[in-house]
This record gives structure tokens, C-alpha cells and sequence, in this order.
């Protein structure tokens, strides 16, 4: 295992190969891999890591690529950045792990108040934390259900919220996730979504949100539903930014009929849309969060926050969880607060909408592969189809993520039909190194079959 000592020097924030990409050292780890990991876990990426900081990857063979994934949204702050990783070492010297339910702390707690700031809404709220996204979701579903003594879970089409039992019922993609993995958790019932690429032209928000209560109204009823799930903008499905409109129609609804809103914010959370929350570009103010991938600069936490009467509507000891809200990744999160404020880490994922948007849009003039460029802030997305049609191409999307990482640039790709490039960078890039991965990618579509 490669170490490195406090004094290294810091990652260059440059692009730079030393070998091809997967290079001799990482292919020895592949090789090794295969006797020691399971074969159902995958990597989208053959290089092996040995650092990273800020919107660098520096691999086992020396190639520093340039991170447009921020490890699915997560190192938001820039990995391994110097505040967090100081109060990772404060905290670890103190202490590691008590259990929050055995002996609490005060880092937990601090947590908590900060989200209460930090999330949409005046009203009075609580939080409880956890390890991870799926954990969150998972969370707040009981907590609706406790709430509300209904069963009914409704959630979108194309909605992606974890790889759990009853995540997994709720994701709408079968494979990789769900295929081979029943019988799901019941009660769980789906709505067509608002896709604009994909709905019938014209189609307002206001139209799409008709729509899905309809269908919820005729095939569940309002009555026996505890909680809407939603994603504010899809991450899994697509970085599908519903048309205006649609997500205040479904909160009026689910006002209306005591149905609990939650915002599955676990991706679109903390400052990557250019908002704190993806809810307050159309003043939605959910009634449960679900939170984790950027809240802790890359440590393991997750968090639901939301009204403090259906917080508190569980009774104690339905909550909780030996490592959840652990004490190093409550540090991490603490500081993480402060970069998001202190940078205004808001506005800086404006800015990369402002750079990367009217490149790709303007390229896709001459790509007819291209058949949409989406997203919001630091969230942001290109649709590939066959030309001339909707048709989803997959294969076009795979081909520009390989060609981007053989020059040293990573891209992830998602979608229903795995033909979306998602780009996620930490939101402190260097506009020079953006710019350079830019240009490998602009490269890797023109490069695609007319």
C-alpha cells in the first residue's frame, strides 16, 4: 500500500500523462482484484488512485486526469481540502467513535444545528444523522410512515435513491441495481415524471405534475400515501431538470392531502446546483431532506432534516445507528460548512454553469449526437441519441468517457439507458484546468460518427 507522509508536496492542479491510461501499476491492481473483490462490485474507471486534491487524480502509475465526477458529487469542496483534512486529524486525536446512542458528543450536535440554518424553510426542524444516502432515505420513509400512520411511498420514474431493500424498490432503473434482487419492499407506487427532452411537446410543469397526481389519485389515493419522494433535479436517471412549474405542483398537492414531501437531495445537496438545495430554485420547501455524498469534503455521513413535529413523531430509540453521525465525519462536515460559506461555493457552481453550458450547447451544432445539454450549477449534463431521433446511445456516451480518460480526463456517464455524460466537478476548479478538460471532451464528441 502506497503512503504518503504530511510532507508531500501539494497535487499540481495540471492534467499530465506519464504512462497510456490504465497504466502497468493499476493493471497489476486490477489483477489483483480479481481473487480478492467481489465481481458484482464495479468500477466505471480502471485507474487506480493513490492521491487526489483539489480537481486533481493523481494514479498508482503518476498520471495526474482531471476530476469531473468529484466521486459522484462528493468531494464538492475539492478533495482532500487542507480544512478538512485538519479537522479529520484534530478529531481522530481526540477520538474516533463513542456511538452517538451511547455516549453522545457535542460534534454530532453541531451538525445538526448547522443544517437547520442551512435548509429551506423559517420553520422549527431536527436532524439525524447517518452513513450514507441510501441510510437517509431509508430514514425519512419511516419517519413519514410514523407521522402519518399511512404505508404509501410515491416516487418518479427514472429516480434513483439507493441499492437497499427498499431503495432499491424505489430506484427505477432494473439493471445494475435491481435485477436478480427481489422481492422488493412493498407500498411503493411510481409517477411519470416531467422529462422535457422526452415528453410530448409543450408539455408545461404545471401539465407533467397533472399528470402524475392523476395517476396517483386513480392508482393509490391520496388517503393512504405517506410520503412523495422526489429528486429536485434526477442524478442517476439522467440529470433531468424538470420542466418549471412540476415540483411546485406536486408540493401543493402533497400539502393538501397531508402527504409528506421529501427532497432526495443526497446528490443535488450542498451547493452543487448553485443553490445550498436544488428545492430553492422554485422556493420548494420540502418537509423531510434526505443528505449525504457533498455534506463531509468526502467522509461517510448522511443526514434527514425536517420538520421538527414529524422529526419528533418517532418515538425514541426508532432512530438511530452505531457509526451514523460519526464523530470524524461530523468534523469533516463542520468544516465543509464553512468552506461552502466562506467561498460562496453557491456561486461558484453558477460560474461553471456559465462556462460549461454555452461550450457544449454551441458544440452541439456540429454533433448531431448531442440531443440535449442540461442541468444546473455544478450538475450538468449531455444527452447523446442517434442522430435525428431520440433514440438513446449508449455506446456514443461510453465511447467519449473512454476517450476522455485515455487523455487524462474523467467523466462519468448515467441515465435510464446509460447514454447521459455527467459532469460534476468540485465546485473550487481552476478555470484553467475546467477549461483543459473542456477541450478533451469537446475533442471526444466531435469525434463521434455523424
Amino acid at each position: 500500500m502506497t503512503t504518503f507522509s504530511a510532507t508531500v508536496p501539494p497535487l499540481e492542479q495540471s492534467r499530465e500523462l506519464r504512462t497510456a491510461v490504465p497504466g502497468p501499476q493499476s493493471l497489476a491492481l486490477a489483477a489483483r482484484r480479481t481473487s480478492a473483490v467481489a465481481g458484482g462490485v464495479s468500477s466505471s474507471s480502471p485507474v487506480y488512485v493513490a492521491r487526489a486534491s483539489g480537481g486533481v487524480i493523481e494514479d498508482v502509475d503518476g498520471n495526474r486526469l482531471i476530476d469531473l465526477g468529484s466521486g459522484i458529487a462528493v468531494t464538492s469542496v475539492g478533495a482532500s481540502a487542507p480544512e478538512v483534512v485538519a479537522a479529520v486529524a484534530r478529531q481522530s486525536a481526540d477520538f474516533t467513535h463513542t456511538c452517538f446512542m451511547v455516549s453522545p458528543y457535542e460534534e454530532y450536535v453541531a451538525v445538526c444545528e448547522e443544517l437547520g440554518r442551512l435548509t429551506p424553510g423559517s420553520h422549527a426542524k431536527r436532524s439525524m444523522l447517518v452513513s450514507s444516502g441510501a441510510e437517509a432515505v431509508e430514514n425519512a420513509v419511516k419517519i413519514a410512515r410514523r407521522a402519518t400512520g399511512r404505508d404509501a411511498v410515491l416516487v418518479l420514474d427514472h429516480a434513483y435513491h439507493g441499492r437497499t431493500n427498499l431503495t432499491m424498490a424505489m430506484t427505477a432503473r432494473a439493471m445494475p441495481y435491481k435485477t436478480g434482487f427481489g422481492p422488493f419492499a412493498g407500498e411503493v407506487y411510481r409517477l411519470p415524471t416531467s422529462y422535457p427532452l422526452r415528453d410530448p411537446a409543450g408539455m408545461t410543469g404545471e401539465e407533467a405534475a397533472a399528470r402524475a397526481i392523476d395517476v396517483a389519485e386513480r392508482t393509490v389515493g391520496a388517503d393512504q400515501v405517506a410520503a412523495l419522494v422526489v429528486e429536485p433535479v434526477q442524478g442517476e436517471g439522467g440529470f433531468v431538470v424538470p420542466a418549471p412549474g412540476f415540483l411546485p405542483g406536486l408540493a401543493r398537492w402533497a400539502r393538501a392531502h397531508g402527504i409528506v414531501l421529501v427532497a432526495d437531495e443526497v446528490q443535488t445537496g450542498f451547493a452543487r446546483t448553485g443553490d445550498m438545495f436544488a428545492s430553492e430554485h422554485e422556493g420548494v420547501v420540502p418537509d423531510l431532506l434526505t443528505l449525504a455524498k457533498g455534506i463531509a469534503g468526502g467522509l461517510p455521513l448522511g443526514a434527514v432534516t425536517g420538520r421538527a413535529e414529524l422529526m419528533d413523531a418517532v418515538h425514541p430509540g426508532g432512530l438511530g445507528g452505531t457509526f451514523g453521525g460519526n464523530p470524524v465525519a461530523c468534523a469533516a462536515a463542520l468544516a465543509s460548512f464553512e468552506i461552502y460559506r466562506r467561498d460562496d461555493l453557491p456561486a461558484a457552481a453558477r460560474a461553471i454553469e456559465a462556462t460549461v453550458v454555452p461550450r457544449l450547447r454551441a458544440l452541439a451544432a456540429e454533433v448531431p449526437a448531442v440531443a440535449e445539454v442540461r442541468g444546473r450549477g455544478a450538475m450538468l449534463a449531455v444527452e447523446l441519441t442517434r442522430p435525428g431521433t431520440l433514440e438513446p446511445d449508449r455506446a456514443a456516451a461510453a465511447q467519449v468517457a473512454a476517450a476522455c480518460l485515455s487523455s487524462g480526463v474523467l467523466v462519468l456517464t448515467c441515465g435510464t439507458w446509460g447514454n447521459v455524460l455527467r459532469l460534476l466537478p468540485p465546485l473550487v476548479i481552476d478555470h484553467a484546468l475546467l477549461d483543459d478538460a473542456l477541450g478533451v471532451l469537446e475533442d471526444a464528441l466531435r469525434a463521434l460518427p455523424r
